[in-house]
Formats: structure tokens, sequence, C-alpha cells
């Protein structure tokens, strides 16, 4: 499986010539959704969930199908029949070959005064990936590669660590990171990496790994 970090907390998967690409969003690049076979969006905030890369990118592949949850799916099911898939906590499916388990309910607290939305993680091929969205959800079963969130509104540098021990990953991966200063990504990285148990790494836009 080939791992392609863009940018953000969009990902795109391939394996055996198809391509799975998740969370593309405002922040990500223009076509980080092209040339997809099956896309995956964990919640309706727009730096996951941009509707017009989608939009294009199910127009220009007509076998393109998205799997999201009901607050994404609502807001293009019409006009591609067939091809939208609600999700929640506890699903299966299989995406453009990949098979995926659905975990978590809610996106994490930004503060107290701010509704929570659905937020759902992907578990990709038993575990091989684990995308958890903006959550800190801990799949019931062992990751290899974890996507993690490592600077957003609603969490902090010892949350982050925590949640890396407590999935205890072979490796991590940084997404959520377009928020993080070149000044502060030393720091990440070494806190991250000495305390969190797990080899962690990062990939600049656009970059690559064998998984």
């Amino acid at each position: 499986m080939r791992l392609t970090k863009l940018s953000h907390a969009c990902v795109r998967l391939e394996k055996a010539g198809r391509t799975l690409v998740i969370d593309p969003g405002v922040f990500s690049e223009r076509d980080a959704a092209s040339g997809a076979d099956a896309i995956l969006v964990t919640h309706e905030h727009p730096d996951h969930f941009d509707e017009g890369r989608v939009r294009a990118a199910l127009d220009a592949r007509p076998g393109a199908e998205i799997w999201t949850l009901k607050s994404v799916a609502d807001q293009i099911a019409a006009a591609f029949p067939g091809r939208v898939h609600a999700v929640g906590h506890g699903d299966t499916f299989t995406a453009a070959g990949f098979d995926v388990q659905v975990h978590g309910e809610l996106h994490a607290v930004i503060h107290p005064d701010i509704p929570r939305v659905t937020n759902v993680g992907y578990l990709v091929d038993g575990g091989r990936v684990f995308h958890p969205g903006d959550a800190l959800t801990v799949p019931e079963a062992p990751v290899e590669t974890l996507m993690l969130p490592v600077m957003a509104p609603w969490n902090k540098i010892s949350e982050v660590i925590d949640y890396v021990r407590e999935v205890a990953p072979q490796r991590t991966y940084d997404i959520h990171d377009a928020l993080l200063t070149d000044l502060a990504r030393p720091l990440y990285d070494h806190q991250i990496g000495t305390l969190g148990g797990a080899e962690h790494l990062r990939l600049t836009p656009g970059a690559t790994a064998e998984l």
C-alpha cells in the first residue's frame, strides 16, 4: 500500500492500481480528490470536506463512490444516485478494494459552547491505517499506522501524546498540521517522538511512503 500525504488532513492510499482518498478539504490541494476510485470523509467541517472538490472528482470519474456520515451525504446524494453511502460507527464496507471499518461518533470538544458534530474514523485493511478525523478515537483493533492530528483548536500536545500511547501503533504520520508553523515542528516532532512510544514520522505534502 502506498500512502501519499496531501496538505492538512488529506491522505491518498493506493493499492493494486486503485486509489482511496480521505478528507479532501479546503486546505488540501485543488486536485486532492482527482482520480480517486473512492472517497472517505470523516465529518462536515470544510478543512475535511470541500464540496466542490468532491463533486468535481465524482463528475470526472463516473465509477467513483463516496462513503461518509449522513450530514455530508445529504449534501451531495441527490446529484450522484447510488454512489453516496452514509455510514456510522460499527459499519464495515469495501471501497476501491480497501476493507474499511468505521469507528467513532462525535467530533472532539472545541469549546463547551460549540455544538459537537458527528465525526467518524476509518480503519483501513484490518488496521494497516487508521484516520480518526477530528477526534481521538481509539479503535477496537490493533493499528499499524496512525494518522495523527497534531495541531487543532480542539487538542493540545499532551493529549496527542497520550493518544499515541493509548492506540499504541507501530508508527504515526502527522496530519491536521496546516496550522502548525515550521518553528513549532521540531518541538512537536521531539516531544511526540520521545514520549509517544511509537515511531513518529512526518511527510511533506506530496511525499509518499510504502506501508
